[in-house]
């Protein structure tokens, strides 16, 4: 057969056909598969298609943007404060006793070993980690603020910056009380960025808070959240600091670290937290940044902080004390004890004596007060506003500089007994006759002249020099009796009544 009849053929035509048919269907395959739709390609010029936004609700786009600036803000309060925050590496030694026999040994030792003869309690290296806030710059020392807790017992302290420079740093001072320490390093030329520092005193509760600091380890790590509350009081270890709470993620390493408001402004020194795990669960507490500017002042030029001193020792008594005082609304602090040496005993203070107001100022607690007479400069002449026995009365007092020793030397005291309400409990447990009134012992201060009576708590004392008393008010006002020279206690104990012996004021 010729090629020409063979092209022409009807197997041929069929073979064509099919051929023709399977090129069809894969250009219209090719056309659905490409996301094409015959309607929007007939409408778009063989376009492909995409899909359009959804339309904002009213008002949307405003509340993003409203996000978007306090984003901003964010971003400029960590770009503010990030580069005067820094990490502190410390290494130091702790001594652990000898634990052989354990565990034997490790409670009770060696009963047939002399004491000279036992060896000394071993060293081992401890490292730890906090963070600090550049707080002042000096030529070339920088000065960083931080928690004694972070450098107590420091040999070695490493400054790490937030952009990974290294320094070696030296303790300069440190103060237990107010948990606050500085570290000074040599800068030399370098740039470093001091922070700036915020009015602690006008936060509000609902402020924007920022954490930063090295929880961890993490270095420049930033939180946020609110002002939970000011003016906290009880934090660790005795610290005499009223506290801002925060629910700004607070953990370990952040101590010593800064507490910054929205305009990027240091105002507390992050110190502690309240958790049963060791992590943060939204209970961060720091140091006001007004309750730590003198101390910094004090510790780069004396290493040490100088606290004014009253001289007294005050009681948070119960309410039925104070009203029985005359100070039923309780705001402000009961000096329950007097330095007779001191500037009290000098200025005419006396023991049960309520504190309202100091140099006008409302006391109202006694952690307050104590923050107010510690923050006094030495030298400062102070008016004190007080109740005694129901009526006001005012004292100008000569405040004079803390001394430890003298602070802690019981035997000064007067009258070294504290005195509340008494209980039906206690007359019946002690076993006072009917209609019998007194006072309650709530504690005997060691080595004052009441504790040379050997007075103890819960004794119930029912005269004063042969004059009977119902009140905490009887008490104090017998006891101050400036013609009386010697104080003589009636007192009950398991029932029995006791004549003390005479104490002589000084």
């Amino acid at each position: 057969m010729s090629i020409t009849r063979s092209l022409f053929s009807k197997r041929v035509f069929l073979v064509n056909l099919v051929l023709i048919g399977i090129m069809i269907g894969f250009v219209a395959a090719f056309a659905v598969f490409a996301g094409g739709r015959p309607s929007d390609a007939a409408a778009g010029g063989g376009a492909f298609s995409y899909a359009q936004p959804v339309p904002a609700a009213p008002g949307v786009q405003e509340a993003v943007e409203h996000a978007t600036a306090l984003q901003t803000a964010f971003n400029h309060v960590a770009e503010t404060v990030l580069p005067s925050v820094v990490e502190l590496r410390v290494i130091g030694t702790s001594a652990v006793p000898e634990s052989q026999d354990f565990p034997w040994r490790f409670f009770f030792g060696n009963p047939e070993q002399a004491p000279e003869e036992r060896e000394a309690p071993r060293q081992f290296q401890q490292e730890g980690l906090g963070s600090g806030v550049i707080v002042r710059r000096d030529g070339e020392t920088a000065f960083i603020l931080t928690n004694q807790h972070v450098v107590a017992g420091a040999t070695s302290i490493t400054v790490k910056l937030s952009d990974g420079r290294e320094f070696e740093g030296e303790l300069v001072g440190a103060d237990e009380r107010k948990d606050l320490a500085v570290v000074s390093f040599k800068a030399g030329s370098e740039e470093l960025r001091v922070a700036s520092l915020g009015n602690s005193d006008t936060l509000k509760v609902g402020d924007w808070a920022v954490a930063i600091g090295s929880p961890f380890g993490l270095s420049a790590s930033v939180t946020a959240g609110i002002v939970s509350a000011i003016g906290r009081d009880g934090g660790p270890q005795g610290n005499i600091n009223d506290f801002i709470q925060t629910d700004a993620a607070i953990n370990r390493g952040n101590s010593g670290g800064a507490l910054a408001n929205i305009r990027g402004e240091i105002v507390g020194i992050n110190t502690w937290i309240a958790s049963n795990t060791g992590g943060s669960v939204g209970l961060g507490f720091s140091i006001p940044i007004n309750n730590v500017r003198r101390a910094v002042d004090d510790l780069i030029a004396r290493g040490r902080v100088s606290y004014g001193w009253l001289g007294v020792l005050l009681s948070a008594s119960e309410r039925q004390t104070l009203a029985q005082l005359g100070a039923g609304n309780g705001r402000g602090a009961l000096i329950a004890h007097v330095f007779g040496d001191g500037p009290a005993g000098k200025g005419g203070l006396l023991p049960g004596d309520f504190v309202t107001a100091v140099d006008g100022r409302p006391v109202a607690s006694v952690e307050q007060l104590v923050r107010i007479v510690g923050d006094l400069p030495p030298g400062a002449a102070t008016t004190f506003s007080l109740l005694r026995d129901g009526k006001s009365v005012e004292r100008r007092i000569l405040i004079e500089e803390r001394d430890e020793a003298a602070a802690a030397d019981g035997s000064r005291l007067w009258p070294g007994v504290e005195v509340a309400a008494l209980a039906p409990e206690l007359a019946e447990a002690q076993k006072l006759p009917r209609g019998s009134g007194g006072v309650a012992v709530a504690g005997v201060v060691a080595r004052s002249p009441a504790a040379a009576l050997s007075l103890r708590r819960d004794d119930v004392i029912t005269a004063v020099n042969g004059n009977k008393i119902a009140t905490a008010a009887d008490f104090y006002r017998l006891i101050n009796d400036a013609k009386a020279s010697r104080i003589q206690l009636e007192v009950y104990r398991d029932g029995q009544k006791l004549e003390t012996l005479a104490l002589v004021r000084k």
